[in-house]
């Protein structure tokens, strides 16, 4: 595919002044066309684990890494691909369904946004991106394997297998896997359908293997064993997710008065873009219909709504139509979305993981961000472990009292959007 005209543009307009202790995209020989991606996107120095992996990976090694969300770990290998890519171009003939790099996530937000990431870094590089995921339209695509010549592919393991399974795709001419969030495809039950496509790939010695995860136990380093060759080991402690930027709170309340508060919270503050995390399906749907019919612009995501109307819901939230986000672990994992300025923890994750998650959906982007988690009887016992897995003491305070003082809907809702 020919490149999209890089001539009107030169590594001269992309100046970065070299920064003690920091690294500057330039500091590699990166592809002229992916830096033009790269200062589109506005990235400058490096994140400490884009400097640690690149290091390595630009060279062809493998590597592990362990890293939360937010720490730019999809920029990292991204960056690492595209540039094995283009450097490396094809002089064989291909075909159609035959990807060059395969990236293999746990959901379908996580796929679409590293899909997303793709083109915009590999705007100006002539690479083809595309995604297969489950619950979006299968024909359409199957139509697209069948009929373009896929560079990078990023994927679910389900649906990819469908589709490798069906001779529409086929993965003996990959140069790069990337497996993303390891520990989370443990605990969601893919890896036997991720050992099926690695069998299908070129042996490990044949091409470069880098896995993510954002735990090291047991059974990710086992597997990275298996899967990679001599590979390079960065880790990034996650207490850099939770406390640089993220002013995090916690508010000791009573079960009963905690919708009050979150609408409180929401309305006396005037917040416009805010994530709510609750533990169960059934009390995001609760929240989600007692904010609507308080007039508040709410909208929620769980693991039971289907794809495409989650895909909207995130659209709408993003834009900025969405006032509220209510979301469970399993649907917030992997939401990117810049701007969010608050996060509330509606219930206190049982995983401490999931709380540097949730908490990582705000702060983003070199911007300040707050979270606020309710601590009532039936979770306050959780604290202690919490604050042993983030290595620090969290403020816990009791709310302002004008805060939890019911009032009236601040606006009259459309009749038409009452829960029937």
């Amino acid at each position: 595919m020919s490149h999209p005209s890089n001539d009107s543009w030169s590594l001269t307009q992309f100046q970065v002044p070299e920064q003690e202790g920091q690294t500057r995209f330039h500091d590699f020989d990166l592809d002229p066309s992916l830096m033009r991606g790269i200062a589109e996107a506005g990235f400058q120095y490096c994140t400490p684990i884009q400097a640690q992996v690149l290091e390595h990976t630009l060279a062809g090694a493998d590597a592990i890494g362990r890293a939360q969300t937010g720490t730019g770990k999809t920029a990292a290998f991204l960056v690492t691909l595209i540039n094995d890519l283009l450097r490396n171009p094809i002089t064989v003939e291909r075909f159609a369904g035959e990807p060059r790099a395969l990236i293999i996530a746990p959901t379908r937000e996580l796929v679409m946004q590293i899909e997303k990431d793709a083109h915009q870094l590999g705007k100006y590089t002539g690479l083809s991106v595309m995604s297969v995921v489950g619950g979006m339209n299968f024909n359409r695509q199957q139509d697209q394997l069948q009929n373009t010549q896929v560079d990078i592919l990023v994927a679910t393991p389900g649906r990819l297998l469908d589709f490798a399974n069906r001779r529409d795709l086929w993965l003996d001419r990959i140069e790069v896997l990337v497996i993303d969030e390891a520990d989370r495809m443990l605990d969601m039950g893919f890896i036997p359908d991720v050992k099926r496509i690695v069998r299908l790939m070129p042996s490990s010695q044949f091409r470069q293997t880098l896995l993510f995860s954002a735990t090291f136990n047991e059974d990710v380093m086992n597997l990275a064993g298996r899967w990679t060759v001599e590979p390079q080991i960065v880790e990034i402690e996650p207490d850099q997710v939770t406390t640089d930027r993220v002013n995090q709170k916690v508010y000791i309340t009573e079960t009963d008065k905690k919708f009050t508060l979150l609408y409180n919270l929401i309305t006396r503050e005037n917040l416009d873009k805010v994530m709510v995390f609750a533990n169960r399906r059934d009390i995001t749907r609760k929240l989600f219909e007692r904010l609507q019919k308080k007039g508040i612009k709410a909208a929620m995501i769980s693991g039971d709504v289907p794809q495409t109307q989650r895909s909207r819901t995130l659209e709408a939230f993003r834009s900025g139509k969405v006032q509220v986000l209510i979301a469970t672990d399993v649907a917030g994992r992997g939401i990117h979305i810049d701007g969010v300025s608050h996060v509330v923890n509606y219930n206190l994750p049982e995983d401490p993981e999931d709380y540097v998650h949730r908490i990582g959906r705000t702060g983003r982007a070199g911007a300040d961000g707050t979270s606020i988690s309710f601590a009532c009887e039936d979770d306050a016992f959780l604290l202690p472990q919490l604050e042993k897995a983030i290595g620090m003491k969290l403020d816990c305070v009791y709310p302002p009292e004008e805060l939890l003082v019911e009032k009236a809907p601040h606006k009259p809702h459309d009749s038409a959007n009452q829960p029937g």
